[in-house]
């Protein structure tokens, strides 16, 4: 199929420029003792995470019980849901994840790790559970030191399996590069690492610190005593991010299809909140130059004409550059992989 022929609105990934970022990530963390733990939520495609884990990623980061259930079911191993669990249901599901697959869970409260333990027990699973840390994000996590500390504790005294610790810096992920973001990264790092070592001077191993994101991979993924980093938005690079880490190409776009154009003012497009999220921002015009998006409404989006004479008619098909990959990815049952104007895969939403 052409790019022409296809139905509108649609998500198009640049299958050369995503590749090249799923090398670009991959010769990084080759190089270096941590490793790689893509976060599921950008793509939410078990075809696009089998590629990453291909290319050496040592498991698949996700972060609702869905997309968990999603990949055990597609044969992954090493899942690790980067968020807490709290309702019965929901982790008596959680333990069946991990009767099928290696499993672990984030935990911020005694009471869920009881919780956990029950359900692990009644459905005879094995889960590992690593203490979610605040590092400065102000989230979720407890404080670093004598109240993660207990929680390990806790943990191995019910019979889970204490794996570690996580600690996202996510308030530091869209710092420009330079050296305020090396010590604020450095900030959050180091009361990750004095937990670790109060941790293990108790006596428990301290097997996974998991941080970080496409924001600060090449900064954390270096930091001693760090042993994975959960980047996710670095495969289908969107605007948003590419501002503060231009080490990877954009790669994702919206199709769409001009429906209505007013001579010397502004085209629509079918395309829309329902199809592209702009909580962080609105999209741009990929091609021709002088389109500017002004709005998007349910299912349009409004575009001026900035210069009057951009050659675009009713009928004609655009690219919008998506500007949040991940709230965009999840209003779409499909991702179209193109290379030189056709379509060379189709690659399915879950989760």
């Amino acid at each position: 199929m052409r790019q022409a022929e296809i139905e509108t609105p649609a998500l198009l990934v640049d299958l050369d420029r995503m590749e090249a970022n799923l090398e670009r990530m991959a010769a990084f963390f080759r190089g270096v003792p941590a490793k790689l733990r893509p976060h599921f939520k950008n793509h939410k495609c078990p075809e696009l995470a089998a590629r990453q884990l291909a290319a050496g990623a040592i498991g698949i980061t996700c972060a609702t019980l869905r997309e968990a259930e999603c990949l055990a079911r597609h044969g992954v191993s090493g899942i690790l849901l980067a968020n807490e669990l709290v309702e019965p249901a929901k982790i008596r599901r959680f333990a069946e994840v991990a009767r099928q697959t290696e499993a672990i869970i984030c935990v911020d409260d005694e009471r869920n790790i009881a919780d956990i333990a029950r359900a692990a027990r009644d459905a005879h699973s094995q889960i590992g559970v690593l203490v979610d840390v605040d590092v400065g994000l102000h989230r979720c996590g407890v404080p670093p030191g004598e109240r993660a500390l207990r929680m390990a504790r806790t943990i191995a005294a019910s019979g889970l399996r204490f794996r570690g610790l996580m600690g996202y810096e996510g308030h530091v992920l869209r710092k420009a590069p330079g050296p305020d973001k090396l010590e604020a990264v450095a900030a959050a790092m180091r009361p990750l690492m004095g937990t670790k070592a109060a941790i293990e001077d108790s006596g428990l191993p301290v097997e996974i610190v998991s941080v970080g994101g496409t924001g600060t991979y090449s900064i954390a993924g270096c930091y001693p005593g760090i042993t994975e980093i959960q980047a996710g938005s670095y495969l289908l690079m969107d605007t948003d991010y590419w501002k503060c880490c231009t080490d990877f190409d954009l790669t994702l776009t919206l199709l769409a299809s001009v429906i209505s154009k007013t001579e010397g003012d502004r085209i629509v497009v079918d395309a829309g909140l329902k199809t592209l999220s702009c909580e962080r921002g609105l999209p741009a015009v990929r091609a021709p130059e002088g389109l500017t998006v002004r709005r998007l409404t349910a299912e349009q989006g409004i575009i001026a004409l900035s210069d009057p004479a951009a050659p675009v008619q009713v009928g004609d098909k655009l690219e919008l550059w998506v500007h949040y990959a991940d709230a965009t990815v999840s209003l779409h049952e499909r991702l179209y992989g193109m290379r030189h104007g056709h379509v060379e895969r189709i690659f399915q939403v879950e989760g």
